[in-house]
C-alpha cells in the first residue's frame, strides 16, 4: 500500500491519500480524542503524541498537529497507523456510528427554502470540491433571511488555516453573493 501526502494551506495540517475510499460520502471531523472513540483509525491517530485533530474526507484524511511538534517526527507514525488500519481491513467506524457529516438539516420555509437550496447546491457543486483538494470541507450551518448572512462551518485543513478567512471572504462570499442575490455576507461558525 502506498500512501501519498500533500501539504495543505494550513502548515499545521497534512493531507494523506491512501489510494482508496476513506468515507466515500460525507466527511467526519474529530476535534478531540474523546470524539475519536467512534473510529479505531481516528483513535489510533490521536494516540500519537502531537496529533490534535483528524478529518476524514471521501478519499483522503487530514491530520492536524500541535505547533510544538515537527512533521518530520510525526509523519512516519501517522503513515504506519493509516497503513495498519487499511491493510487489516478494519471498518472506519464501530457499529452504527457511521454518521457522515453534512450540511445542517434545519428546515426552511417558502422563499427562504429556495435560497438555502441554491446556497447548498453552489457549495456542493463548486466550492466543496475545490476545498477538498486542500484537505478540507465547508458545510452550510444556517442562513439568516432578515440579514442575508450565511454561516458556514469550515472543517479539516480549513479549520484554523491562516488563509481560511481569505478563502471565505474572497472566494466563497463573492461566489454566493453573485449567484444568490439574497446573500449579503458569509461568516464562519466557530467550534
Amino acid at each position: 500500500m502506498f500512501i501519498q501526502t500533500e501539504a495543505t494551506p494550513n502548515p499545521e495540517v497534512l493531507k494523506f491519500l491512501p489510494g482508496r475510499e476513506v468515507m466515500g460520502e460525507g466527511t467526519r471531523d474529530f476535534r478531540e480524542p474523546a470524539e475519536a472513540e467512534a473510529s479505531a483509525l481516528a483513535a489510533d491517530l490521536f494516540a500519537i503524541e502531537g496529533v490534535i485533530r483528524v478529518f476524514f474526507g471521501s478519499d483522503f484524511l487530514t491530520v492536524g498537529k500541535d505547533a510544538a511538534f515537527d512533521w518530520a517526527h510525526l509523519k512516519a507514525p501517522i503513515l504506519a497507523a493509516i497503513m495498519d488500519h487499511f491493510t487489516a481491513g478494519r471498518p472506519l467506524f464501530a457499529g452504527a456510528d457511521d454518521q457522515a457529516g453534512g450540511h445542517d438539516a434545519e428546515v426552511y420555509e417558502g422563499d427562504t427554502a429556495q435560497v438555502v437550496a441554491e446556497i447548498k447546491d453552489l457549495l456542493d457543486t463548486r466550492i466543496r470540491p475545490a476545498v477538498a483538494q486542500d484537505g478540507g470541507d465547508i458545510l452550510f450551518s444556517k442562513f439568516e433571511p432578515d440579514t442575508g448572512v450565511v454561516w458556514l462551518n469550515m472543517r479539516g485543513a480549513c479549520a484554523g488555516c491562516p488563509s481560511s478567512t481569505a478563502t471565505l471572504k474572497a472566494g466563497v462570499e463573492n461566489m454566493l453573493k453573485h449567484y444568490v442575490p439574497e446573500v449579503t455576507r458569509v461568516e464562519q461558525t466557530l467550534g
